[in-house]
């Protein structure tokens, strides 16, 4: 661990890739998988471009928003694949709750669901 930034054993193997994840892990992120082979400057050119994607995801997303408004038309926004919010009962704080799927898209290796982020 010393040679490590004094990381514990734990913590050095969190971001270990593991197979037959959802293409959205973000253990799979390649500017990350660059910067943990020592390989600074792609990681970093591999950061700015999915930065830049997720940006142009925003734009496109606010722009939707936009237009619905002006045409008068619902317009729901991102909606996360496997967790929805919900006012929790007791705090009456707004919560994300696990809504299913993800065990069994894993099972059967189905990741259709999940978007290009990568």
């Amino acid at each position: 661990a010393e040679h490590m930034y004094y990381f514990s054993e734990l913590a050095l193997t969190l971001n270990e890739p593991e197979e037959r994840v959802a293409p959205t892990d973000s253990r799979l992120r390649p500017d990350q998988r660059l910067m943990e082979s020592g390989r600074w400057d792609e990681a970093n050119v591999e950061k700015q471009r999915l930065e830049e994607k997720q940006r142009a995801v925003r734009r496109r997303r606010e722009a939707e928003a936009v237009e619905a408004l002006e045409e008068g038309k619902d317009y729901e926004g991102y909606i996360p694949q496997w967790f929805e919010r919900k006012v929790d009962a007791v705090t009456g704080e707004l919560i994300c709750v696990y809504k299913g799927g993800y065990w069994e898209a894993k099972d059967k290796q189905d990741w259709s669901r999940c978007p290009d982020i990568f």
